[in-house]
């Protein structure tokens, strides 16, 4: 064999047995379970349901990003055109209330009670489910555990690519929503399905003073979704100051529901990147 011969073996074999480049990340290991999901899926591509509570269905979530967000992160932009052309429009905005799966004051319960109704009308491609801070002052996190596998159960039965997400962290339960947190990794790494950690984020953004009502932020005391750090003033829900509207890394630290539509659009993008556009 001559000389260039093996040296083109030896190439080849160097090729083969490269290496991971530091650019280079492994698929998640959500997205082949993912992709199994979706190859049942029998609905209208594009649909994309919120399932939650008061921090799903306000008008602060999701529907903002209809427009055009002003100092979004590369990442962000990315995923928002992708998501722009590939959503159903009506699912910006038009998507809210009971009968689409959010709804002020309810927990997993509801959810548990209602899932197969929402899934037969409306047949969703993909879902994002947060329930859990209602729950923590009703029932403890076995309850909050179990039914929430039973609904994820649901809609992927359904053929719906399910995201799990995390509950932001409570002031005064602290530790009983981070349990929370902590159950909803868990069902997402058992059941192989994609998670934005809202509560990680949070806490990693704003790790001693992500709680608006601490004394510091007294002034904001009348309008306690005008407190400039991620939690409001009433101690639950997000923020949402008219200071901080776009999506600088200034505003993803001081506005909780700003934080909260990047986790949710960059999480969304990555599904249809990796399961729905791969789809044969």
């Amino acid at each position: 064999m001559s000389l260039a011969r093996i040296l083109l073996f030896i190439l080849a074999g160097m090729l083969i047995a490269r290496p991971l480049n530091a650019g280079d990340k492994p698929a998640p290991a959500w997205v082949e379970p993912m992709k199994k999901v979706h190859a049942r899926f029998k609905g209208e591509k594009g649909t994309f349901a919120c399932f939650g509570d008061s921090i799903t269905v306000t008008m602060a979530f999701w529907s903002p990003l209809a427009a055009a967000p002003k100092n979004m992160p590369d990442d962000m932009a990315k995923a928002h055109t992708l998501v722009k052309t590939y959503m159903k429009p009506d699912c910006w905005s038009k998507w809210k209330g009971p009968a689409f799966g959010n709804n002020g004051s309810m927990t997993i319960r509801w959810a548990q009670d209602n899932v197969e109704t929402w899934l037969k009308k409306h047949n969703p491609e993909v879902v994002l489910i947060m329930f859990g801070t209602n729950d923590l002052t009703q029932f403890g996190v076995d309850e909050y555990d179990k039914k929430t596998r039973e609904v994820v159960d649901k809609c992927l039965n359904n053929g719906a690519v399910v995201i799990l997400s995390t509950i932001p962290p409570f002031s005064g339960r602290f530790e009983k929503s981070k349990e929370f947190a902590e159950a909803a990794r868990k069902i997402a790494r058992d059941k192989n399905v994609p998670l934005t950690d809202y509560f990680g984020e949070i806490v990693k953004r704003r790790p001693d003073d992500w709680d608006g009502r601490l004394p510091k932020f007294k002034e904001f005391a009348k309008d306690v979704y005008q407190v400039p750090t991620l939690i409001s003033g009433d101690g639950v829900h997000p923020s949402n100051p008219s200071k901080f509207r776009d999506y600088s890394e200034e505003s993803l630290r001081s506005n909780g529901y700003a934080l909260r539509n990047y986790l949710a659009v960059t999480a969304y993008a990555e599904v249809i990147r990796a399961v729905l556009k791969s789809a044969k």
